[in-house]
């Protein structure tokens, strides 16, 4: 069973049809209890909106012990917000994450270099399609070129303290990461399930991925 965990806040209605389009067959789950969380297969942790109030949600819902089993030992894949609250803490609301990866959470800001060829600060949230580049090889991105395109909607970006956890760059202004992987865990900035076939292809990867 394919749990996508639904803790109050997550995209989690076009998360499903995505994977019902890459695994027909699947058994795909919309879950909000610990248990399902703990009987499943492979975890999604998707997120949207503000980190405060996604961790928030977390804690209210139980949900914070059975997801950090699952990123011990279950094929787990954070879209998002549910990247960023893997790492230690966020600048958001100054929030503490998850701990899962080593590394903060910061705001796109023009002092960090988010500006155009002109100096001009670059809009945030950073909204829209933007290329990848893949750091590392990994079986979930099999079959996907370098310098595709997929579609982000963020105002902050995970920096890693750790430079192998790194598997995917993009570029606003400044190289970001947008896409970290260690062991059965990966994760991503941006929206696979509204990438078009790229995100399809990484999302049907993943429902065949044994780390």
């Amino acid at each position: 069973m394919i749990a996508i965990v639904d803790y109050g806040s997550g995209n989690l209605r076009s998360v499903l049809r995505a994977f019902h389009a890459v695994a027909p067959d699947a058994d795909v789950q919309i879950v909000s209890s610990p248990q399902d969380v703990r009987r499943a297969d492979r975890v999604v942790f998707p997120g949207q909106g503000a980190m405060p109030d996604c961790m928030a949600g977390l804690d209210r819902s139980g949900l914070r012990e059975a997801l950090l089993e699952a990123c011990r030992n279950k094929p787990f894949f954070g879209i998002c917000v549910g990247e960023q609250m893997l790492f230690d803490r966020s600048e958001e609301g100054d929030t503490v994450g998850l701990g899962v990866m080593p590394g903060e959470v910061v705001r796109f800001t023009a002092d960090r270099g988010v500006v155009d060829a002109a100096g001009h600060p670059l809009k945030v949230p950073h909204m829209g399609w933007n290329e990848v580049h893949w750091r590392s090889a990994h079986p979930v991105i099999s079959g996907l070129e370098s310098g595709g395109w997929f579609y982000f909607v963020h105002s902050f970006h995970a920096e890693p303290r750790d430079a192998s956890l790194v598997l995917g760059e993009s570029d606003y202004g400044v190289r970001f990461t947008c896409a970290v992987a260690r062991d059965n865990i990966i994760a991503t900035q941006f929206h696979p399930e509204k990438s078009a076939n790229a995100g399809l292809k990484l999302l049907s990867n993943f429902v065949t991925w044994n780390p």
